[in-house]
């Protein structure tokens, strides 16, 4: 019962049911839970008083804490089910907690239908639901834009990268990921309460990403066959805000033959990216359900590779 093995058996509960309406309703979600628990450390530990070096130490060390708090809980489950079948089936429902392969086809769904029968408000309302920048100043192009991008950067973040560290280092591995990951979703924001404090974090979620991230790039390149896509990805790649996030947006660019990325609006704050793919033209709502496609035959070749991994973990 290998790490990898665990992981496909996590990825197919979440596959198979997600985490349900009802579930959340309850009980919230783990990621909910750990957010609540950064909050609370932030609160008591980021004063805008305090000089940017202080603050920059106190986050790494709210950072590191929380990350601990998560791997250790994770290794002592890990122990404690790791000598039976159904030890395993429970590690693989908590794994499957800790993947959104389900939930992001569903919500990035939720925005096609109603854009391609241009209904602009239900689908700025569904977009709003993936997306940070102001839903209201998108147009047509700018709700696919932004749906496309969530999906690609979403597929590593969500999906890939959490796989990728749960194949390597079983349910400890995943859930020290989906901490980072967390915590950069939390306080790892370019503003004047967060800059200093999530500092930390933001740097620690980029070096956790960087092999899921090209990994996720070269899958979706794989899955649309064409080559125009790893072309875009290793041109473009770089001139995204993220040293990681440009790798599979500017692959599904170059899949799709869509420009990507471009300026955007944040509250009142409009931040100048440049465009991936800017050549083409703008994505519209059957774009989006081609990369949907993309994203699921991403996926297939993600789970090979994983069977595959498993495969040789078995054999040592």
């Amino acid at each position: 019962m290998t790490a990898a093995l665990l992981m496909l058996a996590a990825w197919a509960i979440e596959a198979a049911f997600g985490w349900p309406g009802w579930l959340y309703r309850r009980v919230r979600h783990p990621v909910v839970w750990f957010g609540a628990l950064i909050g609370w450390f932030e609160r008591g530990l980021n004063r805008p008083g305090f000089p940017h070096w202080v603050r920059y130490l106190c986050g790494a060390l709210a950072s590191l804490l929380a990350i601990a708090l998560a791997t250790a809980l994770a290794l002592l489950v890990a122990h404690a089910l790791s000598d039976s079948w159904m030890g395993f089936a429970i590690q693989a429902a908590i794994a499957s907690s800790l993947l959104a392969s389900r939930s992001l086809y569903q919500h990035v769904a939720s925005v096609a239908a109603p854009l391609l029968a241009s209904d602009l408000c239900a689908a700025r309302k569904a977009v709003s639901l993936i997306v940070g920048r102001d839903p209201a100043q998108l147009d047509k192009a700018g709700i696919a834009r932004a749906s496309i991008e969530s999906l690609a950067e979403n597929a590593s973040d969500g999906v890939i990268a959490p796989l990728f560290w749960g194949a390597i280092f079983g349910l400890p591995g995943i859930a020290a990921y989906k901490a980072i990951n967390t915590l950069d979703s939390v306080i790892g924001h370019r503003n004047e309460r967060h800059a200093a404090f999530g500092g930390f974090a933001a740097r620690l979620d980029d070096v956790a990403n960087i092999v899921p991230a090209r990994l996720t790039g070269l899958l979706i390149g794989i899955a649309s066959a064409e080559l125009s896509a790893h072309r875009i990805m290793v041109r473009d790649a770089k001139r995204h805000r993220s040293p990681n996030a440009g790798w599979p947006e500017a692959a599904m660019a170059g899949a799709l033959g869509v420009r990507l990325s471009g300026p955007r609006l944040y509250g009142d704050r409009r931040s100048e990216e440049p465009w991936l793919n800017p050549d083409a033209r703008d994505p519209g709502s059957v774009d989006i359900r081609r990369a949907l496609r993309l994203y699921i035959l991403a996926l297939m070749g993600a789970a090979l590779l994983l069977t595959g991994f498993a495969l040789m973990q078995e054999g040592l």
